[in-house]
């Protein structure tokens, strides 16, 4: 992403392509489950057309239904749909904190995310935003929603004070058809990860939410599909015609790619275990779980359908995973933290690659 630059007086980072980081080519895809710990418990029909995306609350499970300018509610005790909502305009992402979800929807007028009292199954405000929205993401105290945009080469973030209820934006940089993949925050709140891709290549930026300026820009190479914060690390899945699917781990203590796994295929989508030992990558018919502790697909689930979204809740011992069709098939995934150690433990120390510091050059 050589043409791709940052606002004057930030700093950014060389690497990238020409830095050395251990490779791994990930086992051929399962076709059954590799461990018992992961069970189907129920497909819940939701009757809404496809679930463009899905977050967890404190206590709900919310589908965002693309076709249907709604937003559907799941009970995680009941596994029961308790409650759909309608929107004004096109859900196309959504993410929740406590119980409030943020969902963007699209009309034809402009963008906007709309906050939902989960309780009462209401929007309680809406925030027009300029600019077309393609990622969101919330704060850990559920204060701030983050709300990637692009419009004519360029690429910001606009925070939605959720308290004041006022909109300020982060000036992210430009690019030849730049475009904001994916957002992510680190659970102090003080680091926003902006994953960027545009015609050159993507990278990874990283924003001091307390100043609002860029901290580091890493290259990382192919599109960025998504990206999931674990442990002083990101984890950033791309996927292209050449290679097919892989994650990139940045370790943010040396601030570089330290390790790469191929997982083939072409997927969508990477989201991280309550705790931190799997990330569920959605593929074009199934959703593969990466182990973080061994960097090894560990299993492969399937679905009914085509499967577009998936979600782990910090507070449940159940995987969600929505399709294509409408449906969402809940999985219990309870017994697999000790299984994972224990194969973690039971074989060698990984080898890490040396790589080079990246230098920062003059913005």
């Amino acid at each position: 992403m050589a043409n791709f630059s940052v606002p004057k007086g930030r700093l950014m980072l060389n690497g990238g392509a020409g830095s050395k980081a251990a490779s791994h080519v990930a086992d051929e895809p399962l076709t059954e489950a590799a461990t018992s710990d992961v069970v189907l418990e129920r497909r819940i029909t939701l009757g809404r057309g496809p679930v463009g995306d899905i977050a967890a609350g404190q206590g709900f499970v919310v589908m965002a239904n693309a076709g249907d300018d709604s937003v559907s509610v799941i009970d995680p005790m009941t596994l029961a749909v308790v409650d759909t909502i309608a929107v004004d305009g096109q859900p196309v992402a959504v993410t929740a904190s406590d119980d409030r979800a943020y969902v963007c929807v699209a009309a034809e007028s402009h963008d906007a995310v709309c906050a939902i009292d989960l309780e009462a199954g209401t929007v309680v405000s809406t925030h027009p935003l300029a600019s077309g929205v393609t990622a969101l993401a919330v704060s850990p105290d559920g204060k701030r929603v983050y709300a990637g945009r692009d419009a004519q080469d360029r690429v910001d973030v606009a925070v939605i004070d959720v308290t004041a209820e006022r909109v300020g934006t982060i000036g992210i940089g430009s690019g030849p058809a730049a475009n904001v993949d994916a957002l992510s925050v680190d659970p102090s709140g003080k680091r926003l990860y902006v994953a960027v891709t545009d015609a050159v290549g993507s990278r990874l930026v990283i924003v001091d939410t307390e100043t609002s300026l860029v901290h580091r820009v890493l290259p990382i190479g192919a599109p960025i599909r998504d990206i999931a914060y674990a442990g002083g690390a990101v984890y950033v899945l791309t996927s292209d015609r050449a290679v097919g699917g892989t994650v990139h781990v940045v370790d943010l203590n040396a601030m570089r790619v330290t390790d790469r796994v191929v997982v083939g295929g072409a997927p969508t989508q990477l989201t991280m275990s309550a705790d931190q030992t799997r990330a569920y990558i959605v593929d074009y018919d199934r959703v593969a779980v990466l182990c973080t502790l061994g960097l090894d697909v560990v299993d492969s689930l399937a679905v009914d359908a085509r499967p577009s979204c998936v979600t782990h809740p910090a507070d449940s011992s159940r995987l969600y995973i929505a399709d294509y069709t409408g449906a969402v098939s809940v999985f219990s995934v309870e017994s697999s933290i000790e299984t994972l150690y224990s194969q973690f433990l039971a074989t060698d120390s990984i080898a890490l690659g040396v790589s080079r510091a990246l230098q920062p050059t003059p913005a």
